[in-house]
């Protein structure tokens, strides 16, 4: 196939890069590209600077803010995003629950949240993972019982990223515990963080760090008017949610924005002939996990992933590990007290979030080789 972009779509490229590079604020770029502490007032600025210009939830219906762009636009619209050092939108709002909302939810749900939620006005957690119930989400226990015009939610969530910031948490709960299958009898309901009962608990981190968090619910009180879709239906919305999340995983253009930031500092350290061959490979694999992103943006069509996506996860994740891997070595024995240090040991989790790395080949088996 062709590879090169036609023009329009190159120009495309050019008007994307001029408005990551001149209008997001100069101090949130500096802080990404220089692998800084990235604070939750930066975040909300720079999503609300996305939102504010239009782009910061391309993927969702137009009328709710989304873009009418093609599958390689979207990718384009997100790789210059990361090469310009820009924070991608919250997930949680923009890629998660934000398009299940837009898909299923009621015209007051719509109303009521999506612009909160595109502009970060709302702070949006995930609450699926539990103890018990991680690779098997199906398994999860967190109950949710009618009372009235409530639902009455017990149970416990984990590994809830960033819920330290969380002002609404969209939840699976299971509402018909005798369903037949296990799959059966979960609902999606949407929770207000503040009300009575819930209570949030960080886990410290192997980089020391507080990024994820507990979540425990005891007799929370929640509107039946939360929630999203029909009862009993949220194992399909799930799904769809999990088919988003996957949405330019790969993270080419910050790997490629990390590792020329890699290649500079060993030439000022004066040790790039020792890093050479290195940094070398290293370029040669992302310019092809470029490519293949390409085809398979260029190649994918409705809301479904590509199933080349999987590929891309796999590779993806490794050359993020590897980037930061080099940036520790370049580092040499300061590295044990170091910033980088703390990003290689964080990122030891992009292999597994999207769907674990061992998932992926499951499914690059039955669904690309026919095994």
């Amino acid at each position: 196939m062709r590879l090169q972009l036609s023009a329009e779509d190159q120009a495309f490229r050019e008007e994307m890069r001029e408005f990551f590079t001149t209008q997001v604020p100069q101090d949130i770029r500096d802080t990404m590209i220089n692998h800084g502490e990235i604070t939750r007032d930066q975040i909300v600025r720079s999503q609300q600077a996305l939102n504010a210009a239009g782009l910061a939830v391309p993927g969702w219906p137009v009328e709710w803010g989304g873009k009418d762009w093609t599958q390689l636009q979207r990718h384009i619209w997100h790789e210059e995003m990361q090469l310009a050092g820009v924070i991608p939108p919250l997930a949680f709002n923009a890629s998660m629950v934000g398009p299940v909302i837009a898909t299923f939810g009621s015209q007051e749900i719509k109303e009521r949240f999506l612009p909160a939620t595109a502009n970060l006005d709302i702070w949006w957690s995930q609450g699926f993972s539990e103890p018990d119930a991680g690779s098997d989400l199906a398994s999860l226990r967190t109950t949710a019982v009618r009372d009235g015009d409530h639902y009455v939610v017990n149970g416990q969530k984990t590994w809830t990223t960033l819920g330290q910031y969380g002002d609404w948490i969209f939840c699976l709960v299971r509402t018909d515990p005798d369903a037949p299958k296990k799959q059966m009898g979960i609902s999606f309901l949407l929770i207000d963080m503040k009300t009575e009962g819930l209570t949030v608990r960080p886990i410290e981190l192997i980089d020391g760090g507080h990024e994820v968090n507990e979540v425990f619910f005891d007799n929370v009180r929640v509107p039946v008017e939360n929630l999203v879709g029909e009862e009993n239906k949220g194992w399909t919305y799930a799904k769809f949610l999990l088919g988003n999340e996957r949405v330019g995983i790969a993270q080419v253009g910050a790997s490629q924005r990390n590792l020329a930031t890699a290649k500079d500092k060993a030439k000022q350290m004066g040790v790039f002939d020792q890093y050479k061959s290195r940094i070398v490979d290293l370029e040669n694999q992302l310019n092809a996990l470029e490519l293949t992103a390409l085809r398979v943006a260029a190649g994918s069509s409705g809301d479904k992933p590509h199933p080349a996506s999987s590929v891309l996860k796999i590779k993806g994740s490794q050359l993020t590990q590897a980037v930061s891997d080099l940036f520790v070595d370049l580092e040499g024995p300061a590295a044990i007290t170091s910033r980088e240090t703390r990003i290689f040991l964080n990122n030891r989790k992009v292999s597994i979030y999207g769907g674990s790395n061992e998932i992926q080949r499951q499914i690059i088996a039955g669904t690309i080789l026919g095994l």
